[in-house]
């Protein structure tokens, strides 16, 4: 199947990968296509169902079953849509997030998803794919493949001050944990750990502002 140009970001929880993403393929026109709220949204269908997060077979099974696309939100963002509801709020806590963690971490329901990820990136003129394999496993041709990252301290306080925003009220200390707990459940599960592709460039966000990172990859991507 014909595709136009994959632009594949990926990196940890907190490095900015979802405002980036929705902002490069807003400038560039192209579908934004994030997968974690893929992830996501079978860690909440589990939830209400009664699937308990660690049952890969289970889990595979309810992926696969799931009809699970993502609907276009306007100015480069999407919403996942399960059986034809629009899921967009209720994937978006902390318990949501180690949700979509936990769940990824089993084979049987990254293939449930692969196949997804890959119809929705294969569009012209682009398309912009955030997550944590995507440049390793989801598009290894991508053309464009950047891997976003940041200090712990500096992940954990753009998820606090995003939950605060939102009306939460968690510790700083506990979404520094959380975050930690993420990254080491990323980074260890035995199928698509969390890395960057050896031919990403990697983007040390520490310290620059969204629209110098946004800048930074639509200029590569435009030359």
């Amino acid at each position: 199947m014909s595709r136009g140009v994959v632009v594949a970001i990926d990196g940890p929880a907190g490095a900015g990968k979802s405002t980036v993403a929705r902002r490069v393929a807003g400038a560039l026109g192209y579908r934004l296509v994030d997968t974690g709220a893929l992830y996501r949204a079978v860690a909440l269908a589990a939830k209400e169902r009664g699937v308990c997060w660690e049952d890969g077979p289970a889990l595979g099974a309810l992926a696969a079953s799931l009809d699970l696309t993502l609907r276009d939100a306007g100015e480069g963002a999407c919403r996942p849509v399960v059986d034809g509801l629009d899921r967009g709020d209720d994937i978006r806590t902390p318990e949501m997030s180690l949700g979509a963690s936990a769940v990824s971490k089993h084979p049987e329901v990254r293939a449930a998803l692969l196949g997804i990820q890959r119809r929705l990136g294969r569009v012209a003129p682009g398309a912009v794919l955030e997550g944590r394999d995507i440049g390793t496993v989801v598009f290894p041709d991508a053309e464009h493949k950047f891997f976003l990252t940041a200090s712990d301290e500096t992940r954990a306080r753009r998820r606090f001050d995003e939950l605060r925003a939102k009306g939460a009220s968690p510790s700083f200390e506990e979404t520094l944990a959380d975050q930690r707990r993420r990254d080491a459940q990323d980074a260890g599960r035995a199928v698509a750990p969390l890395r960057a592709a050896p031919d990403a460039e990697t983007v040390e966000t520490t310290g620059m502002t969204i629209d110098q990172v946004v800048e930074r990859i639509v200029s590569r991507v435009r030359a």
